[in-house]
This record gives C-alpha cells, sequence and structure tokens, in this order.
C-alpha cells in the first residue's frame, strides 16, 4: 500500500502552492487518478469542499482527524501501525521523525520530491 503525506509531496516543489492549498491538493489528487496511482493520501487542515474525504478512483483521501503541528504525521504512523502487514507499506514523505516511526513497523519510506519526479515523469 502507498501511503503518500500529501503536504510533503505538494511542497517538494515551489510551483505557487501555498497560493492555493486546496487547489493543490486537488491537483496532486487529480494526478495520481491520472498516472493509475493506487494510494491512501492523507492531507492536512480542513477538508477541501471539493475534494471530500473517501474513494477517488484508486485513490483514499483521509484527513488528519485533529489539527496542529504533526497532525497528518500521526494520521499516517497509525494507519500503517493499524495495518495487517506494515511492511507492505511504502510512506512517501520527507519528515524525518515520520520516517523513523514508519519503519520501526517495517514500512519502507520514499523521500516526497523523489516521488514527485517520478510522478510527473509517468504522466509524461
Amino acid at each position: 500500500m502507498l501511503v503518500v503525506d500529501a503536504m510533503n509531496v505538494i511542497g517538494s516543489r515551489p510551483d505557487g502552492w501555498w497560493a492555493d492549498r486546496d487547489g493543490a491538493l486537488i491537483r496532486l489528487v487529480d494526478d495520481l487518478v491520472d498516472a493509475g496511482v493506487t494510494a491512501m493520501v492523507v492531507a492536512d487542515g480542513r477538508p477541501v469542499a471539493e475534494l471530500p474525504a473517501g474513494r477517488h478512483g484508486p485513490v483514499e483521501l483521509l484527513y488528519a482527524s485533529r489539527r496542529g503541528p504533526n497532525a497528518a504525521d500521526d494520521r499516517i504512523a497509525a494507519e500503517v501501525a493499524a495495518m495487517d502487514d506494515p511492511s507492505s507499506a511504502t510512506v512517501v514523505t520527507s519528515d524525518a521523525e515520520l520516517a523513523r516511526r514508519v519503519r520501526r513497523h517495517g514500512a519502507v519510506v520514499v523521500g516526497a520530491r523523489a516521488f514527485r519526479t517520478r510522478l510527473d515523469r509517468r504522466l509524461g
């Protein structure tokens, strides 16, 4: 299972995402769907009205269950820990502490920038 730290991937390239965080999340989910990537995407902040939590094609979108620092990281760590086989998870993040937490459960970690580069190539 691919688990994506949405804000890490969104923030991996300076394309003006900070001016439209909702739009950036929508674009990320659309890119994953267009590329046919099956993934769980975990986002910070309030849910985007146009992009509710749930299934969007091969993408399952979750929002952090609370506000504040590390909210999405905590959700990702909990989701990985709750998997039947956490070692089957690949977590996309650039957060060193989150990487440490999920590796304790056997998950593999891929950097957000490297993942974004591969995704862009796939969309080609």
